[in-house]
């Protein structure tokens, strides 16, 4: 029988850890938004409406790298503390690439790396 690919995501809007579960070890990558506080204070210098697009972009853009890790698997659980989770499943599901892939989302704290990896393994078992 073929082992399912499985991933947890925990996420907010400006870090995402990227934990792959296979055979009960978990393999991390972690993907960060390209929108520091030092870009925001360069943006809004500008003005507010070129901040707002600015943010637009890079959420974007951080969110297709996401969507472009997800597709390798068949199991996702997004957690995490913030709406980002929600943002992202909102713009993958209608999305045909995804159709075959279960993703569910959980709300969570923040949490320290080995909590992270329990959750991932506990959720998956």
């Amino acid at each position: 029988m073929k082992k399912n690919k499985q991933l947890g995501i925990w996420m907010d809007h400006s870090n995402a850890f990227l934990m792959e579960l296979t055979n009960d070890t978990i393999v991390e990558n972690i993907i960060v938004s390209e929108l520091t506080q030092e870009e925001k204070e360069i943006s809004l210098s500008k003005n507010e409406k070129y901040l707002h697009n600015k943010e637009q972009n890079f959420q974007l853009s951080y969110y297709k790298k996401l969507s472009d890790a997800i597709r390798n698997y068949q199991e996702v659980i997004l957690f995490g503390p913030t709406d980002a989770k929600n943002e992202l499943l909102n713009l993958v599901k209608d999305d045909h690439l995804f159709k075959n892939i279960k993703i569910e989302v959980l709300h969570s704290d923040k949490m320290s790396a080995n909590k992270m990896h329990d959750f991932v393994r506990e959720y998956f078992k």
